[in-house]
């Protein structure tokens, strides 16, 4: 039986550094979600929008990641 994987959205998440912990030195993290990410965008394209918002931002970009969603099926 073989699997079909059909894409079905995509969201891009920036992942920002807004400060230090004071006590134990990590770094304090805050997620900023775009969707309505074409789930056929390449890669790349992604980064690079990614990177052209992470510049609008006020806290430093920390990373980038990109969470899809598809759907199985055996048909």
């Amino acid at each position: 039986m073989a699997l079909t994987k059909t894409p079905i959205s995509s969201r891009l998440v920036l992942v920002l550094q807004t400060g230090v912990d004071e006590e134990d030195g990590e770094p304090i993290l805050r997620s900023t979600s775009f969707s309505r990410v074409a789930p056929t965008a390449l890669d790349e394209n992604v980064h690079t929008v990614a990177q052209a918002l992470a510049g609008l931002q006020e806290h430093t970009l920390f990373a980038v990641r990109r969470v899809d969603d598809s759907k199985l099926s055996d048909q």
